[in-house]
């Protein structure tokens, strides 16, 4: 979903001055993903809960 590009795009739009090395940049993706997976976890278990099999913002929104 993140790529290393959009990563550094987004840290530029933060602060231009900021760099990040190899490592940084690998632990900040890992993050990332596991972040989403979480929240998408999430959402799906609270619209399964709503007997749903339709996953929806509000579900999403919940999640976060």
């Amino acid at each position: 979903v993140l790529n290393k590009q959009r990563l550094q795009d987004l840290i530029r739009e933060v602060d231009s001055n900021v760099q990040t090395d190899e490592e940084t940049d690998e632990l900040l993706l890992q993050l990332a993903d596991e972040f989403i997976e979480d929240v998408v976890s999430t959402s799906c278990a609270l619209a399964k809960h709503r007997k749903s099999s339709v996953l929806e913002v509000k579900d999403v929104q919940f999640a976060l």
